[in-house]
């Protein structure tokens, strides 16, 4: 039995698929198996996966039809997976070599939590561009602070215990956006642990495509996992929703202006944040006063200039 199952969910890939399995190949711990999920892919996704597992037999393909990455990963995860624990690749990120290293020294350490992450890096053509970072909480995650803002980013950046995993009961297939979060949440829900290892180890690959640039559904995503908040703390108070809500609308507000989307949306999310709580916005004050002066700036700029200047 490997000591990891990395799930790697695809569907039309073809252009970034590769990149993260050279990436997986790389690792230099090497106790690990792939489960390859190509979710009904129309392009060469398929056939990538499968040149992949034919020259490393820790990778193998598990071809489905179509059904979206929530029930590729449960899928990968709960019918195939065999590892002592679970570690999610998305195929357009890429691992740092030491990833799976770090996460084995973390897991083998006696007080160990179920889940562990690490800092992110954005970037657009290649992880040397990358300009942002991800930051890592200190001490285990609460659902407070997932409300607040989702410290793991992505879930190319989670590594949890397999036996936590499944008694958290995987993925809820019926949401496209935020399922990432809602299931943080429910797992931390289980009595398990989330904690952080402040080192660089993913890479996330940004684009004006896909679910992830869609931001007035991940702000609705955001108002479903605030109702499984408020049943697990039914005290929340108000002003901490308000600020929460705050600091979702600042987070929506700079990816706007990374994903180049319409040059009001920006300065739009910035008003309504600061309309549900100043207090919020400005928690992190630094972060606060860039995102409104760049939202203010954004609509004077030539879209050219734009893309310079908000390309990570």
């Amino acid at each position: 039995m490997p000591l990891f199952s990395v799930i790697v969910p695809c569907y039309n890939a073809e252009e970034t698929l590769a990149d993260a399995l050279v990436s997986l190949s790389n690792q230099i711990f090497a106790d690990f198996e792939a489960i390859i999920v190509d979710d009904g892919s129309s392009d060469a996704s398929r056939t990538i996966a499968h040149a992949f597992a034919m020259s490393d037999p820790r990778m193998r393909v598990v071809a489905l039809t179509n059904g979206g990455p929530s029930r590729a990963r449960n899928i990968g995860a709960f019918v195939h997976a065999t590892g002592k624990y679970i570690a999610f690749l998305d195929a357009d990120d890429i691992w740092s070599p030491e990833k799976l290293a770090l996460m084995a020294e973390r897991f083998a350490e006696p007080d160990s939590p179920e889940a562990i992450y690490g800092r992110i890096g954005f970037f657009r053509e290649t992880p040397k561009d990358v300009r942002i970072q991800s930051t890592v909480r200190a001490g285990a995650l609460t659902a407070r602070d997932l409300l607040r803002e989702n410290a793991v980013c992505t879930m190319s950046n989670i590594v949890v215990l397999r036996s936590a995993f499944q008694e958290s009961g995987g993925f809820n297939n019926s949401l496209r956006y935020g399922e990432d979060v809602e299931w943080l949440i429910r797992l931390i829900g289980t009595g398990a642990r989330i904690e952080g290892i402040d080192e660089l180890l993913v890479f996330y690959r940004t684009s004006e495509d896909g679910l992830s640039s869609n931001l007035d559904a991940m702000h609705e995503g955001w108002s479903q996992t605030l109702a499984l908040v408020r049943r697990m703390h039914p005290n929340l108070k108000r002003s901490e929703i308000a600020a929460a809500e705050a600091i979702h609308l600042r987070y929506l507000a700079r990816r706007a202006l990374r994903l180049r989307a319409e040059k009001l949306t920006a300065l739009r999310l910035v008003a309504a944040a600061l309309a549900k709580s100043p207090v919020g916005f400005f928690s992190d004050p630094r972060r606060g006063a860039l995102t409104a002066a760049a939202a203010m700036i954004a609509p004077l700029l030539p879209r050219a200039v734009h893309n310079r200047t908000f390309a990570n």
